[in-house]
């Protein structure tokens, strides 16, 4: 049996999807700060081959190309990921406006070309100034995110409705400071429970953040969730 796209709803969305830290490059241009994947990638025996998100795809200066890459494939929605680190490069207070001003122009060019923009606003890569004072086992880092949701939106919400707080917290938890096979490493049951609390609760004040700098916002949370049956 064959499958046309006219046997999906008018209302089906067609997109594509990606991650800063996986496409961007650009790691150290117009004020952004590392994160904690540029850390753990550029630590000797982390990742394979040694390699980096140094340059990656080159999204950052390719986006127009990528844009029309979409435009052929025939998609409707792009869901991208705002580098925290670009915006807020120590995690909070200072904003980084050249940051702001690259995903303005992303979007921009999503809606010229009539894709519609979903954003993310956490794909893993926590600014390394957040680690340091203790990371997502930390509650304050909670608080950061739903700071640094309200200043994405409020600079991009006029045009950007669909958001995404963050993305797999189950990943970052536990692969991140349970087993430290993702960034940042560590190695700690008893954190990586922390960290789990602290991204949910992080969701939720993002999610308030969201909606009051954005008026008609669709806000959602991505899971990677697994089918279970019984023995």
């Amino acid at each position: 049996m064959s499958i046309q796209r006219d046997d999906f709803p008018t209302d089906f969305v067609w997109g594509t999807a990606t991650a800063a830290y996986q496409i961007e490059g650009a790691v150290r241009e117009d004020g952004r700060a590392p994160s904690i994947w540029d850390t753990f990638s550029h630590t000797p025996g982390k990742v394979r081959n040694g390699d980096t998100g140094d340059t990656a795809c080159d999204h950052y200066h390719r986006y127009r190309e990528d844009i029309a890459l979409m435009r052929e494939l025939g998609v409707n929605a792009y869901r991208f990921s705002v580098a925290w680190p670009r915006v807020l490069p120590q995690g909070r207070g200072a904003v980084n406006p050249a940051g702001l001003d690259f995903y303005e122009r992303l979007v921009d060019a999503l809606l010229e070309a009539g894709i519609t923009p979903w954003a993310t606003l956490y794909h893993w890569d926590l600014p390394q100034a957040l680690e340091d004072t203790g990371g997502w086992p930390q509650r304050d880092t909670a608080y950061a995110l739903a700071e640094y949701a309200a200043v994405v939106g409020q600079r991009l919400g006029d045009r950007l409705k669909h958001w995404i707080t963050l993305n797999e917290p189950w990943c970052s938890a536990f692969l991140g400071y349970g087993i430290g096979v993702h960034a940042p490493g560590r190695q700690d049951l008893a954190l990586s429970l922390q960290a789990a609390h602290h991204l949910l609760l992080s969701h939720g004040l993002a999610t308030e953040a969201l909606r009051a700098a954005v008026p008609g916002a669709q806000v959602g949370i991505t899971l990677n969730l697994t089918p279970t049956h019984p023995a």
